[in-house]
């Protein structure tokens, strides 16, 4: 069975795409813990990042370095924390999140409601900084 992450590398289900190449997809994630909050997953699906082999892990790094770079600059933070966790859904991926205190990574705090307009914003702000 697809997972949810599957739908939305296959388009079933739709996302605001920050970054995609022929391995990997960003986009943000529709439940921030703070503004600019992006998922970064390979397009293989995969449940636990750490059965990826070595040059795939080393891959997907570096393209979330290049988004977690450009979130900084459209984001006004102290740095963009990184964080993978995979429980919620069985299909690797790491959070990149705008990050001005520690408790920005807390995953147990409540989620943002972010309309869908202001979504978009700061989607075309993260991409115009790549």
């Amino acid at each position: 069975m697809a997972t949810i992450f599957s739908k939305i590398v296959s388009g079933e289900i739709p996302s605001i795409k920050i970054l995609e190449d022929e391995k990997f997809l960003a986009f943000l994630d529709v439940f921030p813990l703070t503004k600019g909050h992006t998922l970064v997953i390979p397009k293989r699906e995969t449940d636990n990042i750490f059965d990826m082999d070595d040059d795939e892990l080393s891959e997907m790094i570096v393209f979330a370095k290049k988004v977690a770079l450009a979130v900084g600059r459209a984001i006004p933070c102290i740095k963009v924390g990184i964080s993978v966790i995979g429980l919620e859904v069985p299909h690797a991926h790491i959070h990149l999140i705008p990050m001005n205190e520690v408790s920005d990574m807390n995953f147990s705090r409540p989620k943002l409601q972010v309309p869908k307009e202001e979504m978009s914003a700061i989607a075309d702000a993260i991409r115009s900084s790549l």
